[in-house]
């Protein structure tokens, strides 16, 4: 069977790997309400910047720690290596359950930004649409692999 646009099976290690150490670097930082500002300040090209304490522009070079932006690539990077990459029996069962799943995903992605943009107001709501760029996959991945684990678990039960 010919997968488009997965990647190979070897990505999976690097992608759960990425994925593990940004989320809890994330979670970190978010629960012990951390700030990052002191860390890894590196001058970056800024598209448009409009910060506090500095006048707002386009195209500018800018003081910037670069720490979330890590984290965050980090999370989206790993994520789509993990949920996108081959398994090493890959079928049209599998591709079958790939495509289930993101089609659920997406659904209860969605269904949860609906019922926060309904009930969650003020700046609340900004870190409710940040936390929800990682969601989609998130919820992409746990299913995937929660179905594969019970196709296996009854593959198992069967012989």
């Amino acid at each position: 069977m010919k997968t488009h646009f997965l990647f190979p099976n070897q990505f999976k290690n690097i992608g759960w790997l990425l994925f593990v150490l940004s989320v809890l670097g994330t979670l970190f930082i978010s629960v012990f309400n951390k700030s990052t500002d002191d860390y890894l300040n590196i001058t970056v090209f800024s598209i448009y910047q409009d910060s506090i304490g500095e006048i707002p522009g386009f195209f500018k070079f800018i003081k910037n720690s670069i720490v979330d932006e890590i984290l965050t690539v980090g999370i989206i990077v790993g994520g789509i290596l993990v949920g996108f990459s081959k398994t090493k029996n890959e079928d049209e069962y599998i591709s079958k359950i790939r495509y289930e799943s993101l089609v659920w995903a997406t659904y209860l992605n969605y269904g949860i930004v609906i019922f926060f943009t309904l009930f969650i107001y003020g700046l609340t709501y900004l870190n409710v649409l940040f936390y929800n760029m990682f969601t989609l996959l998130l919820f992409f991945i746990i299913r995937f692999h929660y179905m594969i684990y019970k196709l296996n678990k009854s593959i198992n039960d069967d012989e």
